[in-house]
């Protein structure tokens, strides 16, 4: 499903909100404590985040009225009446697509209130953003904190 767009617009604009007012602590090093809190909040958010794709789905695969490639079809016009009439959509359809979206939209919000008491209260704004800043312009720090994420994936996989 290519529908986890909402979920990465969220996640944008929150991490726009905590960036705002940060720029000061742009030259500041990253501890590994500091590394390691971040560590542990995206990879709790990308596991929120691969439930809720998970979910969607399962509700999709599960569903017999509305073939997957059907959803994919109905879910990118379901807000526009007169698209959906040229798909000739049926109400069990459009129905369905409602629903699921619904579902989308509840979960992402709990993701994204997690996202943001995680970056706010576990790692701290300031800290998120120094953090952030720091992966977004040291090559090193990112490959040290892709391998501590990979090494939490495949510690979760065992």
């Amino acid at each position: 499903m290519k529908k986890i767009s909402i979920m990465k617009s969220i996640f944008v604009f929150v991490i726009a909100c905590l960036a705002g007012g940060t720029a000061h602590s742009q030259n500041q090093t990253v501890s590994s404590e500091e590394l390691a809190k971040y560590v542990t909040a995206m990879d709790s958010v990308n596991k929120l985040t691969a439930a809720v794709k998970d979910t969607i789905t399962e509700m999709v695969k599960k569903n017999k009225a509305v073939s997957a490639n059907r959803y994919n079809e109905l879910s990118k016009i379901i807000g526009d009446e007169t698209k959906l009439a040229s798909a000739k959509a049926t109400p069990e359809e459009i129905a369905f697509v409602k629903q699921v979206t619904q579902r989308k939209e509840e979960e992402t919000a709990k993701i994204n209130q997690t996202f943001q008491s995680l970056a706010k209260d576990y790692v701290g704004a300031a800290t998120f953003n120094k953090v952030k800043k720091a992966l977004s312009a040291d090559p090193k720090l990112k490959a040290k904190y892709d391998s501590l994420l990979l090494a939490r994936d495949n510690k979760g996989q065992d």
